[in-house]
């Protein structure tokens, strides 16, 4: 019976959407995450009549034929790559990108590696990285007598000291827009690295060519709507116990074949 074979795939389809939605709401306080959202498929068709075929000898085709379904695929997990709010920290290193652009990393490795979280941090020897200790691919260095930190939404990074009465310079964060966000490689952390689907990156000065500019001192929050989320998990529960149902229902079914004397 295919009606047994076709609900297990729908009850497979909703409990990862359960599972999607399970981890937009265990990242709702995630610095900069992207709400991820499950995409479905349905599956080949068996053919049992196919339309067009002729059906009488006068030549008449089937308008519609005979083609059942044999149940759902997944289909992708796509990211929302929509902004989420601004929220403001004070933090001298904080940055939020307004915009499109992620800020560059360098990963042991040597990899390249992009984020949009722009809680950066520095280290003993005053280089600049992010909460994993990876080093921002501009090569940032603050010296140890530095008084304070200014970043424009250009992202020039300036150090005072007591000293001078002008800032000094140490260099500029960079940001990078790729041509199909939604293809980047999510690798956790809030890091995403480049593939074939997202293109090679673009870096340059932010606020030009289309890239966002930074604004100091505020952190983008995540883009997860619990409301949302909340009502596409009731529609996944639902879905799962009515494919449930339908398991039951062709159980009994069979059930009642087999009790035929």
């Amino acid at each position: 019976m295919r009606a047994l074979r076709i609900a297990a795939t729908g009850m497979q389809a909703q409990q990862m959407r359960v599972e999607v939605v399970s981890n937009n709401l265990a990242n709702m306080n995630t610095t900069a995450y992207n709400a991820r959202r499950a995409e479905f498929a349905d599956l080949h068709y068996q053919q049992l009549a196919r339309p067009g075929t002729v059906n009488a000898a006068d030549g008449s085709l089937l308008p519609t034929g005979i083609q059942l379904g044999l149940g759902v695929r997944p289909a992708a997990v796509s990211m929302d790559v929509s902004q989420g709010a601004v929220e403001a920290t004070g933090g001298e290193l904080d940055v939020a990108i307004e915009g499109d652009g992620y800020i560059e990393l360098v990963l042991p490795d040597g990899r390249s590696a992009y984020t949009r979280d722009g809680a950066l941090k520095r280290t003993g020897e005053g280089v600049m990285v992010n909460s994993d200790g990876f080093e921002l691919a501009a090569g940032i260095t603050i010296p140890d007598e530095t008084r304070a930190i200014s970043i424009n939404a250009q992202g020039e990074v300036y150090a005072y000291f007591n000293d001078q009465v002008a800032p000094q310079q140490l260099g500029r964060i960079d940001l990078v827009s790729f041509a199909n966000d939604k293809g980047l490689e999510a690798i956790g952390g809030n890091l995403y690295l480049e593939t074939e689907a997202s293109g090679a990156p673009n870096a340059g000065e932010p606020g030009v060519d289309g890239r966002g500019t930074m604004r100091q001192g505020f952190l983008e929050e995540s883009s997860v709507d619990p409301v949302r989320q909340i009502t596409e998990l009731i529609e996944a529960q639902r879905g799962y116990e009515l494919n449930a149902k339908v398991i039951t229902a062709a159980d009994q079914m069979l059930g009642a074949t087999s009790q035929i004397r």
